[in-house]
Order: structure tokens, then C-alpha cells, then sequence
């Protein structure tokens, strides 16, 4: 521990070798003295004295003008001064004492127990002082460091979600052209073989789809942005559904596929319907990835009902490869596989069981792994759920056709986009609803067709060089011209992220749709939009 200095200042000799005799032998103390005032107001402002024990009387200075330029001077108003005396203790004299600045008196002659006890309590007290100082110090670098990296992990958050919003966009737009020309072969005289072609680069662009949604939603769920939406559905047809469309895969590898399901399992069952189909399909998924012979059972049985509340047990068994022990914590790290050889054999990113077990726990489930290596494993996810007594409004998707939708009629539209696949994709499906299409590739040139045209719909990319979608739409919407500035427009994005959907909106945009989407769902978009029935 640093020592504290003390000042004696007494204009008689002996009495500062008494007193510095009496002081000599306290740990932590440097003792200065002096018989001069000046030369100790010097003192004081040079050698950083805390306490100064202080003669009240002393010719030029007496001890209490003393104490009074010492508080009165910034450099050493923090002394704690205490006034020796051996005039009266009369209050007037006490109090002229704390007036001036002192906090103590000690009275002359001086009791040497009381002197040192009081004297010990001081440096007791300052060395509090300088230990709290030093952990205020602490605490403010602490909060200064903290706020530092909350800072850092603001703009680590806001530089992740830019780069999931531009690679959302960079991989999703020529995924929306590939998906679209898929859906107008279809829709054209293919030969069985053009057909079986057309398939398989279905299978191969859906494939890509749900790698890209993998490494979003991980990273979706990790930033809290992961919302579960429950709804009322039949899970016995969810699972039989889920069953039909592994059955074809499993067959393909002559694998037998077998669904178990419990009889007292319930009709109906509230809860996230997709994010149960997700942890349920990739389960099965790796299944089949990692079994060449032998079978698939999915099952599905009730372990425990208290009135509505059901907890049911999803498994998937299988023959497979199997997980050796040490290595099944592991498969479930993201971007992990439980033996490093597998990636190279089997492929995937690794993401899958890392997104499973956070699905579980975003539905307050649990995920639990019987493997026995080269011999089969059991992935099963088990969670209660609120049994309902019906799935209220049913909702289906139907992707029809591009040729089985109905006619928008002569509808003048226009479409912003920059890539070009996307935009040939675009202009041929709304061609083949009657529409009239004219293209532009940047936000500045829709502008300034929409200034000289008149057009009934406005397509438009949100991401386009010189002038973005936003921006593009804003001006629009301000547009002298009321017919133009009320244009309904419907943009297109790549991004998944809520709040670049939200600006849309905020711009001024009457829909969104994101790529890849279905050409159905645009047109039931537009017709919704546009305010046309059926």
C-alpha cells in the first residue's frame, strides 16, 4: 500500500519531534513537518498531503487562517485538516476551528492514545476513500468496456443482418429466375424425357432453397428474430402427408418406410405446424442420407395427458451408420458433422440438427439421440402441445399451373428488375395472363417511365443500381399526378428479413412478395391488390 503523508506544522521545535514521536511507528505513514506556514503551504501543494495536524497558534498565520487557504485552494481542499491546541474548549474557538475547514481537534498536552487513535482512524478512512476510488474507477472502465462491446455487438448484429439481407438477395434472385422457367417448361410441350429433366432441375433448385433457408434460419434464431405461429391442424394428417412425399425417397434406395402411429394419439393438436414438419423432415432427411439398407420408421405416440395439455414423442428409427458415443453431442454444433468424413461422402452443411434443437427449445420441446455405431439410430423430439377439438379455418396452398390461372386482362404493367433472367421470367408469365409488359433495370428508369406512361401495376425489385426499389417507390408516391402517385406496386424481395418487408411497406408499397415465389401466389397477390374477385 502506498504511504500517507502527513504534515506536522507547529512553530515550536519540540513540540514537532513530540508529536512525530508519538506518530513514528504508524504502518502506512510518511511524516513532513514544518515550523513555517508559507513553506508548508508550499509543501502541501508539491508532496500530496493528506492529513495536516495544525498549531492554532502561530505568529503571521495562526493555524485557523491556515486551514482556510488550504480549503480554499482546489490542490489541497481535499486535506483533512485537524487543529492542535492548547488554548481554550470553549465552543467559540471550536467552532472558529470546523468553520475554517478542520474536521478534528486534539488539545494540548496531548493523550498519546487518543492522538493515535485518532490519527489512525484518518488513514483508515482515507484509505477507504482511495479504495473506493479505485473501484469506481474500475467500475466506470467496466461499464465503459461494456458499453464498448455492446457497441461492437450492435454493429456485429447490424453487419450480420446486412450480409443475410445482400446474400439473401445475391442467391435467392437467380434462384427466383431458375424456379420461374421451371414453372413456364411445365406449362409447355415437353417430350417425357424433357420432362424427367425438368424434375430433376426442380429437385436440384429446391435442394439449393433449403440450404440457403438453412443458413438463414440459424442465423434467424441465434439474433431472436424466429417467431413461432401456432395454429390449430390434423397432425395425423401432417404425418401421413410428411410419410407419402419420404415413402418415394426412401423407395428410391429400396429402403422400406413404415409410419407408426399411436391410437390415442389426438385429431387435432395446437402449435407451429412447420416448425414440427421441420424437425420432423430432417430427421427422416438423415435418415435416408446416411441408411443404405434396411428400414425407416417414423412414429408418433402419446407418453402423458393432463386434461387438453398431450406430450407426444416424434421418432424416426433407422438402420443406418449409426453415431459413435463420443461424437453426438457434436452433430448438433452448427456446421458440424459427428464424423468429419461423412461431409465428404454425404455432403450438407452441417446446419440441420443445429437447427433442430433450437426449434425444440423455441417450441419447449426437447430433442433426445438412441445411436449405436454401424448399427441404426433414433432421433426423437418430444414436447407438449394443447389438444383442440378442430383445426378451424383450413388453409391449403395451391401451386397451380401457370397456364390454369385465370386471365388478369389488359393490364399495362411495369417491371423494375436488373436481372435479366428474372425479368424475361416476369414479363413471359404476366404476358401469359393478357398483361402488357414494359421492362426497366434500375429504379431512375422506372421513375421516369411512370412520369410518361400510365400503367395499372407496378412490379419492383427492391435492391437496383442508381436508384434502389425504395427509393424508386417513394418518388413515385409523391408524384404531383394523382392517377400515377396511386399506382398499386407489389415488390419483389429477396430478403427474409421483417423489418427490409416492413420498409417496403413504409415506402409506400401496397404488397410483397419474396423470391423464390410461386407464380400463383403472384397472381393471387395481384388480384387481391387490384381488387379484382374470385
Amino acid at each position: 500500500m502506498q504511504k500517507i503523508n502527513l504534515l506536522i506544522l507547529d512553530d515550536k521545535k519540540e513540540n514537532i519531534i513530540s508529536l512525530t514521536a508519538l506518530l513514528q511507528d504508524l504502518e502506512y505513514v510518511n511524516i513532513i513537518s514544518s515550523t513555517d506556514p508559507n513553506e508548508a503551504l508550499k509543501i502541501c501543494w508539491k508532496d500530496g498531503i493528506s492529513i495536516a495536524l495544525v498549531d492554532v497558534q502561530m505568529p503571521e498565520i495562526n493555524g485557523f487562517e491556515f486551514v482556510s487557504f488550504l480549503k480554499s485552494n482546489p490542490k489541497t481542499s481535499h486535506i483533512i485538516a485537524i487543529m492542535v491546541t492548547a488554548i481554550s474548549k470553549e465552543d467559540k474557538y471550536l467552532l472558529k476551528g470546523l468553520e475554517s475547514g478542520a474536521v478534528d481537534y486534539l488539545y494540548k498536552p496531548l493523550n498519546p492514545e487518543i492522538t493515535i487513535a485518532k490519527v489512525k482512524s484518518f488513514v483508515k478512512q482515507l484509505y477507504i476513500q482511495e479504495e473506493l476510488k479505485l473501484k469506481n474507477s474500475a467500475l466506470e472502465e467496466s461499464k465503459k468496456e461494456l458499453i464498448r462491446l455492446n457497441q461492437a455487438a450492435e454493429e456485429a448484429k447490424k453487419s450480420k443482418e446486412i450480409f443475410l439481407a445482400n446474400m439473401s438477395h445475391e442467391i435467392r434472385t437467380p434462384i427466383n429466375g431458375i424456379v420461374g422457367i421451371i414453372h413456364m417448361l411445365r406449362g409447355s410441350q415437353l417430350t417425357s424425357e424433357q420432362r424427367d429433366w425438368i424434375s430433376r432441375l426442380d429437385i436440384a433448385s429446391n435442394s439449393l432453397i433449403l440450404i440457403i433457408n438453412d443458413i438463414l434460419d440459424i442465423s434467424k434464431i441465434d439474433s431472436g428474430m424466429m417467431k413461432i405461429e401456432e395454429e390449430s391442424f390434423s397432425i395425423r394428417q401432417k404425418l401421413e402427408n410428411i410419410s407419402h412425399i419420404f415413402k418415394n425417397k426412401a423407395e428410391q434406395k429400396n429402403l422400406a418406410f413404415i409410419l407408426e402411429i399411436d391410437p390415442k394419439l389426438p385429431k387435432f393438436i395446437k402449435t407451429d405446424s412447420l416448425r414440427v414438419q421441420q424437425i420432423i423432415n430432417n430427421f427422416i432427411s438423415n435418415s435416408i442420407k446416411f441408411t443404405e439398407s434396411g428400414k425407416i420408421i417414423l412414429k408418433a405416440e402419446v407418453t402423458d395427458q393432463v386434461d387438453k395439455n398431450i406430450t407426444i414423442k416424434f421418432s424416426v428409427v433407422d438402420t443406418g451408420i449409426g453415431i459413435q458415443e463420443d461424437a453426438i453431442e457434436k452433430v448438433f454444433l452448427a456446421f458440424e458433422q459427428g464424423d468429419d468424413g461423412i461431409t465428404k461422402k454425404y455432403g450438407g452443411t452441417g446446419l440441420g440438427l443445429a437447427i433442430v434443437k433450437k426449434l425444440a427449445e423455441l417450441l419447449k420441446g426437447e430433442i433426445t439421440v438412441k445411436s449405436e455405431y454401424g448399427k441404426g439410430s433414433e432421433f426423437a423430439f418430444i414436447a407438449t402441445f394443447q389438444e383442440v377439438d378442430d383445426m378451424g379455418r383450413h388453409k391449403k396452398d395451391q401451386h397451380d399451373k401457370i397456364d390454369n390461372l385465370e386471365a388478369l386482362g389488359a393490364l399495362k404493367v411495369l417491371v423494375a428488375e436488373d436481372n435479366d433472367l428474372n425479368s424475361f421470367m416476369l414479363a413471359h408469365i404476366l404476358k401469359s395472363w393478357g398483361c402488357q409488359v414494359d421492362l426497366v433495370k434500375n429504379g431512375r428508369q422506372a421513375v421516369d417511365h411512370v412520369s410518361q406512361e400510365n400503367y395499372d401495376l407496378i412490379l419492383m425489385d427492391t435492391h437496383m443500381p442508381v436508384l434502389s426499389g425504395f427509393e424508386a417507390i417513394r418518388e413515385i408516391k409523391k408524384m404531383n399526378h394523382t392517377q400515377k402517385s396511386y399506382i398499386p406496386i407489389i415488390t419483389i424481395s429477396a430478403s427474409v428479413l421483417e423489418h427490409e418487408q416492413a420498409a417496403a411497406y413504409e415506402a409506400g408499397a401496397d404488397g410483397v412478395i419474396g423470391k423464390p415465389f410461386d407464380p400463383s401466389d403472384l397472381h393471387k397477390q395481384i388480384r387481391a391488390i387490384l381488387g379484382k374477385s374470385g
